[in-house]
């Protein structure tokens, strides 16, 4: 038979230790507390919410954090815009950053019609998994979009989807968050001011005469457009042609020029179209 004196004693012992223990913890998270700045939370309220790290953050969460721990840049946000880049900023007390809009674009003209493929891919539909098995890319040029939809699964405003084999970046959707960019294990995907109009259309840096090996519509880097171009917009470095927005006037003499069309127009979507859609 158990005496009331031993479970009495148990009892309390352990009643005085979670006593004291408790006191510790109280003590403990009185003395340590870290008082949180209160721009975090006002900044938190006014981001939207999407989470899609393109400003380089784990989230609308870390974001706000950076910008007040770490002095990350008020205009890192595409999904807010300049409205929202100039909101942080006052709550900060700082000068609102200047925000370019930008959207997705594919360098990469190679589908099926125009690039060759060399092999029958079927294993996990990702690009990323793709890449790491030998021969995974179905593409003979290296250098082109795989087609397999990685960007398509980590856009979370439905703005990238797969088009004759290639990624296409909806321009009215897309807010240029750069997280397709990210993700994209070609590096095939790129983001371009929203109002370009040129651009080079390939990703390829081999020589000419290997390019037109495995594709009719890749660059091959003759340098006919940097030559033609009255703004010296177009530079060709290690084989590729690349246009320079800031410095195109659109005139269009290079698209003219391209002998495998590489280079060529884009329709431009303006801030304003893209708001209303």
């Amino acid at each position: 038979m158990i005496s009331l004196s031993g479970v009495l004693y148990p009892v309390l012992i352990l009643g005085a230790l979670g006593l004291t223990f408790g006191a510790l913890l109280g003590f403990a998270s009185i003395k340590f507390f870290v008082k949180t700045d209160e721009r975090v939370a006002k900044i938190r309220e006014i981001l939207p919410g999407a989470n899609c790290g393109g400003c380089g953050y784990p989230g609308c969460d870390g974001y706000a954090d950076g910008i007040v721990s770490e002095g990350a840049k008020t205009n890192l946000c595409a999904a807010g815009g300049a409205e929202l880049a100039r909101g942080i900023a006052e709550i900060m007390g700082v000068e609102s950053e200047a925000l370019v809009p930008v959207r997705a674009f594919l360098k990469c003209k190679g589908s099926p019609e125009f690039s060759k493929r060399n092999a029958i891919y079927e294993g996990i539909m990702d690009c990323r998994s793709a890449i790491v098995v030998p021969g995974g890319s179905p593409n003979a040029c290296p250098f082109g979009c795989i087609g397999l939809g990685t960007c398509v699964k980590v856009c979370v405003f439905g703005a990238m989807s797969i088009v004759n084999g290639l990624a296409s970046a909806d321009p009215i959707k897309c807010i240029g968050c750069g997280t397709c960019v990210a993700n994209c294990p070609k590096s095939v995907l790129t983001l371009i001011p929203r109002m370009s109009n040129v651009q080079a259309v390939c990703n390829s840096n081999w020589r000419g005469p290997d390019v037109k090996k495995v594709c009719s519509v890749g660059c091959i880097g003759c340098g006919l457009c940097a030559k033609t171009c009255p703004e010296g917009a177009i530079a060709v470095q290690n084989n590729l042609a690349a246009v320079d927005a800031s410095k195109c006037v659109n005139c269009g003499k290079c698209v003219g020029k391209c002998p495998t069309k590489s280079i060529g127009y884009i329709i431009p979507v303006r801030e304003d179209v893209r708001e209303s859609a």
